[in-house]
């Protein structure tokens, strides 16, 4: 039942990301209607304890939007949205940063990242040692 109600509320959140920014678009006139056609980029962020999405319960949910311009729930949304478009929206590229020194204590840390970059379905699940880890991954993306 657990994983229903994480899905059900990802699913719901990841639909109010994309729907809210096209909202918009339907009631552009004419005249502004080049300016108003983006590719959207919206996306739904979960972070939570556990070794893997499916078994451990969400701790915090937030909504990210990028197109046309940072918007959401994310807490730096503006600096989330610069780094993944400096990956052109690959989560996976982001890596640990240098300047970082964690423990190696083991308490796992696993995000999920669901929604669409540029038009393009994004799915992401990765585990970290621990939240330091998942940190220094990003200077913005993953700390909500």
């Amino acid at each position: 039942m657990r994983n229903t109600a994480r899905w059900a509320t990802t699913l719901g959140l990841t639909a109010a990301a994309v729907c809210a920014p096209l909202a918009g678009t339907a009631l552009a006139a004419p005249g502004n209607a080049p300016s108003a056609l983006y590719a959207p980029s919206a996306l739904v962020l979960t972070v939570g304890h556990g070794e893997r999405a499916a078994d451990a319960t969400p701790e915090r949910a937030v909504t990210l939007t990028c197109s046309p311009g940072p918007a959401g729930t994310h807490p730096a949304a503006a600096g989330a949205c610069a780094e993944l478009r400096g990956v052109e929206g690959d989560v996976t590229a982001l890596t640990a940063r240098n300047d970082v020194m964690c423990t190696k204590e083991y308490d796992p840390v696993v995000v999920t990242v669901d929604g669409v970059w540029q038009g393009q379905r994004v799915s992401y699940e990765r585990t970290f040692a621990n939240e330091c880890v998942k940190n220094a991954h990003s200077w913005s993306v993953f700390t909500f």
